[in-house]
């Protein structure tokens, strides 16, 4: 029985279709499937400016194969665009309206399938999450990494111009030399070009069998990406035919290829917050615990930015995240039985990949000798961060830090701290109340921890914070740290010169101070008052989860 069969039933019939024929349905198209196509298009980011003209190829894909596709809007921020200011508040925040607005439109016209498209960082899991909801056939598109900019001989991504701030604020670079990073940065149409969270969370839908081989590290502005999201378009059909529902694919099993490929290609610290609340939204058991599990014994394969070489065209060209996977099912640390929207599991997928990469590339290493022999995001655990913290640890420098916190309230205290030279080798930097409920919204620690590379001790610095990370970030820094501030962690009870531990091989963060003065410390504290109290951000402060739950807003975790 079809979602929208009501439309064709009894006395309901006349009104309903004959609003149907008003966009444009005729007498032979009320058989047909109505497929909701989910634009994330937009004007505001290079992430999503293309994603119309995919709409329309999958539109047209839809009614060749006998579909009856339907079209309309959701909602993407640009964290690059809002990083640093106010408005990262509500880039978390867009992950559930993205689902929110899914789930409605999807669920209140009955429709019968879903193909989503979206760019930016927040449009991946916002749709992953609203497909579990829905459990409908669903196929994500992805609207491509943006090409690299060029300048000086050097690879630029959006971070290059955030570390450039710092660099120039350091006087290691001049005024003339920041304008042509700036300039030169972001060339054209597309996500963010490193293995940053868009990209992340690309190959993490490949990698669930959501999207289609190849589809995530292909370029927005290369023809192949039309090409792909029409193929995606009469697959979906297929998978309608045959009843293919997103949590057939949205398995735990499915989730661990996730998390592994994750790890082998040095993703994003936010690919375990956004997996984590998309797991709960498919009613999935996963924890923090299974990251740490799957780490243990997932290489990184992977040479790419922010700490990397090369970009995600480049991995692209090197095979791509089939590549990576039929390495990973090789070493039989891939479930190669789980099922894809294409109809065929991921061994059948992979069939005719090569077991090893080319070796006349860099980017993909081969898996014996891998770039680190364990994963790259390791969970952190202590007194200040009972729930566990976040942090990518591989290829770190200095993977023991013990010293002075410097203690900040907002991110912008801090960048005002780090660009006034007020930060030193050695210094444990602490950036509390952006936690989800606290920030409100997670905000991303792009612009400090850009700055502190830029001033030349991203080796010689810690930083942890109940908030988040770019993609783009790397270093000694310890995010999603839980419980939060704002709700009474042990964050929130940190004081300026107390000594903190960052040791990655234990997976250790710790306030070394007495429990006997944690608890004064804890009797005096107060919680500070909500920063919102109406609006999206207040609804969302009232809702809002720990980090260490994935900061969903639909569940009950009282």
């Amino acid at each position: 029985m079809r979602r929208s069969a009501a439309i064709t039933q009894g006395v309901r019939r006349t009104p309903n279709r004959a609003m149907l024929r008003a966009v444009g349905f005729g007498d032979a198209d009320f058989n047909k499937p109505i497929v909701g196509i989910a634009n994330g298009y937009s004007t505001i980011t290079p992430c999503n400016i293309g994603l119309n003209d995919l709409a329309r190829r999958a539109e047209a894909s839809l009614h060749e194969a006998g579909g009856m596709p339907q079209v309309f809007g959701t909602i993407t921020v640009s964290d690059g665009i809002s990083m640093g200011t106010d408005g990262m508040r509500y880039s978390l925040v867009s992950r559930e309206v993205i689902a929110d607005s899914i789930e409605t439109a999807c669920n209140g016209q009955c429709m019968d399938g879903l193909l989503a498209i979206g760019g930016c960082d927040k449009n991946m899991p916002g749709a992953m999450i609203a497909m579990a909801r829905l459990n409908i056939p669903a196929v994500f598109v992805y609207g491509g990494t943006i090409k690299p900019g060029h300048h000086a001989g050097q690879d630029l991504t959006v971070v290059s111009a955030f570390e450039a701030v710092g660099q120039y604020a350091a006087g290691h670079i001049t005024n003339a030399e920041l304008l042509a990073v700036e300039k030169k940065a972001c060339p054209g149409a597309g996500s963010c070009g490193g293995m940053f969270t868009a990209n992340t969370m690309a190959a993490a839908f490949e990698a669930m069998g959501m999207s289609l081989p190849f589809s995530s590290t292909m370029a927005a502005e290369d023809f192949e990406k039309s090409d792909s999201t029409a193929a995606s378009a009469e697959v979906l059909m297929q998978a309608i035919a045959q009843q293919i529902k997103a949590r057939n694919l949205m398995t735990r099993q499915a989730f661990e290829n996730a998390i592994r490929v994750v790890m082998a290609v040095g993703g994003s610290t936010n690919a375990v917050l956004h997996l984590l609340a998309a797991a709960h939204a498919a009613a999935v058991p996963l924890t923090l615990e299974d990251f740490e599990i799957l780490r243990a014994d997932t290489p990184v394969l992977c040479d790419l930015k922010p700490s990397g070489r090369y970009v995600t065209v480049d991995l692209h060209r090197a095979g791509g995240i089939p590549q990576v996977m039929k390495m990973l099912l090789a070493e039989g640390l891939l479930h190669g039985d789980c099922p894809t929207i294409s109809g065929r599991t991921i061994a059948e997928m992979l069939q005719e990949i090569p077991t090893q990469p080319d070796l006349r590339q860099n980017v993909i290493r081969p898996i014996h000798t891998p770039l680190y022999s364990t994963g790259h995001l390791a969970v952190l655990r202590g007194n200040l961060a009972e729930e566990g913290g976040v942090a990518k640890i591989s290829g770190v420098k200095h993977p023991v830090i013990i010293g002075p916190a410097k203690v900040y309230s907002s991110e912008e205290e801090c960048l005002e701290a780090i660009l006034g030279g007020a930060i030193q080798a050695g210094d444990v930097v602490v950036i509390r109340y952006e936690g989800p409920k606290g920030g409100p919204g997670m905000r991303e620690m792009l612009a400090p921890t850009s700055a502190i590379i830029g001033a030349g001790l991203g080796d010689r610095v810690g930083l942890i914070t109940d908030g988040r990370f770019s993609g783009g970030t790397f270093g000694m820094v310890v995010g999603h740290v839980a419980p939060e501030a704002a709700v009474g962690g042990a964050i929130a009870l940190v004081e300026a010169g107390d000594t903190i531990t960052i040791d990655a091989p234990r997976r250790l963060l710790q306030l070394n101070v007495s429990d006997g003065e944690l608890a004064q410390r804890r009797a005096r504290w107060t919680p500070p008052a909500p920063r919102f109290r109406r609006g999206v951000l207040g609804k969302y402060i009232r809702l809002v989860s720990s980090s260490s739950r994935g900061a969903v807003t639909d569940g009950d975790f009282t």
